[in-house]
This record gives C-alpha cells, structure tokens and sequence, in this order.
C-alpha cells in the first residue's frame, strides 16, 4: 500500500515519519435534551466515529466528564451528570475502546454560571477526550 508524507513547519523528515498526527488528542461533545442522559442515534454514531479515531493508536486514557446546566437543584444535576458520563463510558467501551484506559467524571452545574451571573449554554453534555499515542 502506498503513502503520502507531507513534511510542513519545521519537522524534520525523520520527526514526520515517526509522528503520527492521527494519533492525537480527539475531542467530541455528546449532546442530551433536557434531564435526560438516554443517547440518540446521532449521539451514536458520533460516540462510534469518535472511537474508530482511536483505531491504530494506543489509548493513554479517555476522558468523559458529565455536565449539566444550572436549571434545578445541584444534587439531581450531579446525578444527571453522571448518569450522562456513565452512559457515554458504555457507549464507548461497546465500541472497543478499553474500560481501563477511561477516567470518569461529572461536574454537575459547577462552573454552569458565569462571574457576571449569565448561564452558560449547552452545558447539557458530555465531553470526551481520547488521549492517543503512536504504537511502539
């Protein structure tokens, strides 16, 4: 199979041959309706396009931090948000990445208001972060 390396900035030829650019960090923010942490179909899919980035790197750790809006009462909005990050965890483990590579979290409402007192939008989210390296 053929390849194409593009060499930019000021890599050297050996840097670029030895740096894999796919095996980056990746990022993805899985969005819920109101008090809810069911995934639909889109949510799906991106769940699974995120993980199919992992593939040919190795998986350091997976980030999944649950968020929630400030709307109601902190505690069912912690609940909430670990509902959430529990719920995209499953999801991404079913689509191959490895249980023991994941650091879970929730957040709740923290952070949800701004100093000026103005809510943040879409904080009704998870957010996934795959830390990837190159194969040895």
């Amino acid at each position: 199979m053929a390849g194409v390396l593009v060499l930019s900035g000021c890599q050297t030829w050996r840097e670029s041959l030895t740096r894999d650019s796919r095996c980056d960090l990746v990022s993805a923010e899985i969005y819920f309706e109101p008090d809810s942490a069911d995934l639909g179909p889109e949510a799906r899919g991106l769940i699974a396009a995120t993980a199919q980035q992992a593939a040919g790197c190795t998986v350091d750790r997976v980030d999944v931090l649950g968020l929630a809006d400030a709307t109601g009462a902190p505690e069912p909005n912690m609940a909430l948000s670990q509902a959430r990050a529990a719920t995209v965890a499953q999801a991404l483990a079913e689509a191959g990445l490895p249980e023991a590579a994941f650091d879970t979290q929730a957040a709740g409402q923290l952070n949800a208001v701004r100093p000026d007192g103005v809510d943040r939008p879409m904080r009704r989210r998870v957010d996934i972060r795959l830390r990837l390296s190159t194969p040895d």
